[in-house]
């Protein structure tokens, strides 16, 4: 067993955080909702967010993972063994993440050797349907996509590659040298959009301030998920790595590294993409509004599109930005990975390179699965409600069971004891009271939404998620630990 391995430093530590956090959302993602959500004036809710749930959430997950020093499913064991069922619901959830999060990067890869030669052509749409992504047509379930499915096992060889080691000489040493390179290229690519012929019309759209939309409870719901997704919160996975810290670690005073380190990262790449955009609204004549999108929309289509415009320096840009979003998914794939890997290999008495091996090869044959003629299709309906019905839900529950039936004291002298930045009774108070039930309404109304608009096939795969991560749930626990 080597659960128990620490990281060699702390910068290892902060560096695997950052990955965890810094994701695929971080680029195509914030830079939409920042624009759909009232521009700068969007940033008030957003720092808001921040200072009253990002932070105070992660120290609590840093102080429950540093103080128990144990894999999640142990930890609410530990606190009461009717809660391991909710442990182990979590991290199968989490563990889906990583299936469909490895298509997803599965697509990035296949676009990174494209993007030497253009090979999507003049009409990038058709390419992502035909080649990489598929559509919605249901009769298109027949076939595979063989890119995406040949990126798939690739890149599940990396994640085993990396996982499969401790986690200093795994995890840290990549993260020490993935993240710096991250922010080297999306630093490269972000200045010279900068440059660009259009660039201000593009950053002029996205920050002009909608000050009415301030009263809009939507903009303060967007702000609070973003940073929910932004951060990874509450998916036990800062928990996992925390429990991993050596002695007389800086608990709180990491917490806003990471924190800060994110929201700057997702700033900064915004300021790029819309630069980008702009360029393209100057040089095609489509109005910004057109070409305004997130997700797969934004990276692989409307992108591809502005790269055939630019030629020459097209061709430096793609590779690097596909680059970018491989070196952001690998480290958050690393951290999705992480929590179901200490729980399993902690409940099973497994070696840390045996449970790898068994996980990667599951995750690997279910993420075959989506990548048919109707991936981008699966992806989407998986990722909705992973991510608005189960995983939202469980961080509520974590800080009711954390606060109420564990007890924050327990905690208090842990993260007080070397951070700069001191808790007390106002943290107490929004773990205790605020996030659950501001959780519990952003969940209620994500599900409203998630279920008025499914179609009958969106509820049946959404109805096979739930019965199987329950019935596997429900078996882990029973099983007896190996000591």
């Amino acid at each position: 067993m080597d659960e128990r391995v620490q990281w060699d430093s702390s910068l290892s530590f902060i560096f695997a955080m950052i990955g965890a956090a810094v994701g695929l959302g971080n680029i195509w993602r914030f830079s939409y909702v920042l624009y759909s959500n009232g521009g700068g004036a969007f940033f008030i809710p957003y720092l808001i967010a921040i200072a009253i749930m990002g932070v105070p959430f992660l120290i609590l997950e840093y102080g429950v993972g540093f103080s128990f020093k144990d894999s999640f499913s142990n930890i609410l064991k530990k606190i009461n063994p009717k809660f391991e069922l909710i442990a182990w619901i979590l991290v199968i959830l989490v563990f889906v993440v990583v299936i469909y999060y490895m298509v997803i990067l599965s697509w990035d890869l296949v676009y990174l050797f494209t993007s030497f030669t253009f090979g999507w052509g003049n009409d990038p749409a058709t390419y992502f349907v035909n080649t990489v992504g598929g559509s919605s047509n249901l009769n298109s379930a027949g076939f595979l996509l063989i890119p995406t499915t040949i990126g798939v096992v690739l890149l599940w060889i990396v994640l085993w590659y990396i996982s499969h080691k401790s986690v200093d000489k795994g995890i840290g040493k990549f993260s020490k040298i993935l993240i710096p390179l991250l922010f080297i290229i999306m630093g490269f690519i972000v200045i010279y959009a900068l440059t660009l012929p259009g660039a201000e019309i593009g950053i002029k759209m996205l920050l002009t301030p909608n000050w009415s939309m301030l009263f809009d409870v939507n903009i303060w719901l967007a702000a609070f998920a973003q940073i929910i997704f932004s951060l990874s919160m509450g998916q036990a996975i800062a928990l996992t790595y925390a429990s991993y810290l050596p002695k007389n670690s800086r608990l709180t005073d990491n917490v806003l590294i990471v924190v800060a380190s994110n929201s700057a990262f997702e700033i900064f790449t915004a300021f790029g993409v819309f630069s980008i955009l702009g360029f393209m609204s100057l040089n095609s004549g489509m109005s910004m509004g057109k070409l305004i999108t997130e997700g797969t929309g934004l990276i692989f289509i409307v992108f591809p599109m502005i790269f055939n415009i630019m030629g020459f320096l097209g061709r430096i840009i793609a590779p690097l930005l596909f680059l970018a979003i491989l070196f952001a998914g690998i480290t958050s794939a690393l951290g999705f990975f992480e929590p179901m890997l200490n729980s399993f290999s902690t409940k099973l008495g497994m070696s840390r390179k045996k449970a790898t091996t068994i996980l990667a090869v599951i995750g690997c044959i279910f993420s075959l699965m989506l990548t048919t003629g109707i991936s981008s299709y699966l992806v989407g309906i998986i990722d909705s409600f992973v991510n608005q019905f189960g995983i939202l839900l469980l961080i509520g529950i974590q800080c009711i069971i954390f606060a109420w039936f564990y007890g924050l004291d327990h905690i208090l002298p842990v993260l007080n004891e070397n951070g700069f930045l001191k808790v007390g009774t106002l943290w107490k108070t929004i773990i205790k009271y605020v996030l659950p039930i501001f959780l519990i309404i952003i969940w209620a109304i994500g599900i409203i939404k998630l279920f008025r608009n499914a179609q009958s096939f969106e509820l049946i795969i959404d109805s096979i998620i739930i019965v199987s991560v329950v019935v596997v749930s429900f078996v882990l626990t029973r099983i007896k630990p190996t000591n």
